[in-house]
């Protein structure tokens, strides 16, 4: 009986730290979006007296058609479209081509190109700079929008690697019997195993999405000419003051088509790595 009541209590008391730590987590990604909504609707004078959780006293609609308008919101969400869809796409193809040839065909060479990956991966990024800023401006892409595309294309390791370990599940046994049936590796890649990896290229899609969507060092440094949805608020940002209203409208306009397109794919990120594999 007592053994009985020690387990009941020690439940309860794991119960109530979990539901505690999930409050907690909740309440540290919402308050900082609360503030930022609260303030995207006070005046100039309003938001720098009153609390940032103080209630407006009137909603300032102004401070979003002058983000929209004035920031050029629209250009940079019109720009930051079509850098995302090409680079997803080139990322997806590219990605999913390399882990197919790294992971299906063992060899000195494939296994030189992992460790090279691994390298790289593991280099800091910062520290190779100035020789990324070199390559792209002998290449004549320097304010242009190619070369944020090529360079989130041609350095996404990391969904190669995303794509390799989704492949190690996959059985090696459908490739064995599509090439028997005489199907080439194109074939195989192609029909086989990119229809596979959905759920692979869904969470890639939105790790994608998240990391060029939130770049803001990329463009800022390579595109002066053109602004993107994190470069477009930084107009409002002068050397002596900052329309803080308006850069939080901004970024409640920002914020939108980022949560849609996540409430979109996050049911790749939890369904079955690999639905529909063969078990050896």
């Amino acid at each position: 009986m007592n053994k009985t009541r020690y387990i009941n209590v020690k439940d309860l008391i794991l119960r109530i730290f979990k539901y505690a730590v999930l409050i907690g987590a909740c309440i540290l990604v919402i308050i900082p979006i609360m503030t930022v909504l609260l303030g995207s609707f006070k005046e100039h004078q309003e938001f720098l007296e009153s609390s940032v959780f103080a209630v407006p006293k009137s909603l300032q609609w102004g401070n979003y058609s002058q983000a929209f308008f004035q920031g050029r919101v629209l250009e940079g969400l019109m720009n930051t479209c079509l850098i995302l869809i090409v680079s997803c796409v080139g990322t997806i193809l590219i990605g999913t081509m390399t882990a197919f040839v790294v992971q299906r065909f063992k060899s000195i060479l494939t296994t030189t190109v992992k460790t090279a990956f691994l390298i790289a991966n593991l280099l800091p990024s910062i520290t190779i700079q100035v020789t990324v800023f070199q390559v792209i401006n002998r290449l004549g892409l320097y304010n242009t929008m190619g070369a944020p595309i090529i360079l989130y294309v041609g350095t996404d390791i990391i969904s190669i690697y995303i794509f390799i370990q989704f492949m190690n599940q996959i059985s090696t046994s459908l490739d064995e019997s599509a090439i028997i049936d005489g199907a080439s590796y194109p074939r195989v890649y192609w029909n086989i195993i990119l229809p596979m990896l959905q759920p692979a290229i869904g969470t890639v899609l939105v790790i994608k999405f998240i990391a060029v969507y939130n770049d803001f060092y990329t463009p800022n440094l390579y595109l002066n000419r053109k602004r993107v949805v994190s470069t477009a608020l930084y107009s409002f940002i002068g050397p002596f003051s900052a329309k803080w209203e308006v850069i939080f409208a901004g970024v409640v306009i920002c914020i939108i088509p980022s949560l849609i397109i996540f409430l979109i794919l996050q049911r790749f990120i939890y369904s079955n790595l690999v639905s529909g594999s063969v078990k050896e």
